[in-house]
């Protein structure tokens, strides 16, 4: 039987029910599927009509939702994703943008919005997702969600299998999901990583206030006393995470990124002429731009911060920052002011997007009525460790 869906959080005419195909630790409960990953039988038509146009059903479904239906879930849905997953707020003019249920004159986030909001709204359990540049952690902080961005590089790296995903930027793209209870986050997170590394001692958290300095003034003020309740997991130590400033990280994580999609989009382009809001059109325009020296240069750098990242974590501290810099925006905003808005967000999302390391995004905190996430990255490969952070700050 389809769900009432009052926050628009499925992709309209579809109706997509799969029943689990096993028992497990997740019986009986239901999820949510962004119109990224394959169903078998069914278009992945990815926000936009003419991809859906031009694509066949797909012949299996993707890994994820496979293993998720053998522990005892069901797939409830496909859920509307910003259009070619191009996007950090949620908006998609062809499918509509969901409602952010508990900020409701506000986005949700994207690009993985219909699985936020639906989680958010209490119609299913939880939600796959996916994450390139940001759409798992900023939807999970604008709804007021669990939210993990897993280690990059899928299953065999101890993070989430990506096969059966129509991947947008290989070297960036990530599965990952939402839950609106830790205990439930924990479970399924388990359930997805099958080869992780076993739940290791975190000996010290680092507190990146570069991050927390270029956050708006209520983020700040609504995380800054829940700094206080991560001293019962392990000692908190203030650092600088960006020598070079969080800017320079978010152009290089865009110009990587966007080198990156323009390469994966560009065929498919040039074949059917598709239709594009303003702001995808605008930034595959853009893409197309970047030059072979100027990707170079940013893949140089993108080398460096992993490496400086990697020894700074040494497989035994995690770095805590604001998930988002900014609250999420009126979905009445305009054009500009979405697009400043984006600029805002990869400057804090870059910092997992760039180095590839897991990152969970806690909803310990609110401005009035509005939620406010926390981003707790983790060495690469620490996706329990950070499944039993989140479960024990509960």
């Amino acid at each position: 039987m389809p769900i009432t869906d009052p926050f628009g959080a499925f992709v309209p005419g579809t109706d997509v029910v799969l029943a689990a195909t096993g028992s497990g630790p997740l019986d009986g409960l239901t999820f949510a599927v962004k119109d990224l990953f394959d169903l078998a039988g069914h278009v992945t038509g990815c926000g936009n009509p003419d991809w859906a146009r031009t694509h066949a059903p797909a012949r299996r479904s993707a890994v994820a939702v496979e293993r998720l239906r053998a522990a005892g879930a069901t797939v409830a849905g496909k859920t509307i994703t910003d259009e070619i997953s191009l996007g950090l707020l949620g908006r998609n003019q062809f499918d509509g943008t969901p409602i952010n249920p508990r900020a409701r004159d506000r986005f949700p986030g994207g690009s993985s919005s219909g699985s936020a909001s639906a989680v958010a709204g209490g119609l299913v359990d939880f939600a796959l997702g996916t994450d390139s540049g940001g759409s798992v952690r900023v939807p999970s902080s604008f709804c007021g969600l669990y939210g993990l961005r897993p280690t990059h590089g899928g299953e065999a790296a101890g993070g989430i299998s990506v096969e059966g995903l129509m991947m947008q930027s290989a070297s960036f793209d990530t599965a990952g999901f939402f839950a609106d209870d830790a205990a439930l986050f924990e479970k399924v997170g388990i359930v997805l990583t099958p080869q992780a590394a076993p739940v290791a001692p975190i000996e010290e958290i680092l507190v990146a206030r570069d991050a927390f300095a270029i956050a708006e003034a209520p983020v700040r003020e609504a995380l800054e006393p829940v700094l206080e309740r991560l001293a019962a997991l392990a000692p908190l130590r203030e650092i600088t995470l960006a020598e070079e400033g969080l800017p320079r990280w978010r152009q290089c994580q865009v110009t990587a990124q966007c080198a990156e999609f323009y390469q994966t989009f560009r065929d498919w382009i040039d074949a059917v002429n598709p239709r594009f809001s303003f702001e995808v059109g605008a930034t595959l325009a853009h893409a197309s731009l970047i030059t072979a020296e100027t990707r170079a240069e940013a893949l140089r750098f993108r080398a460096a911060i992993r490496a400086r990242l990697d020894a700074l974590l040494e497989r035994r501290r995690v770095v805590v920052y604001p998930a988002v810099p900014i609250l999420p925006p009126h979905r009445d905003a305009p054009l500009h002011v979405m697009a400043a808005a984006g600029d805002r967000i990869v400057e804090l999302t870059s910092i997992a997007g760039l180095s590839g390391l897991p990152q969970a995004g806690l909803p310990l905190a609110q401005a009035g009525t509005i939620p406010v996430g926390l981003a707790m990255l983790g060495w690469r490969g620490s996706d329990r460790t950070l499944l039993d952070a989140a479960r024990r700050l509960a």
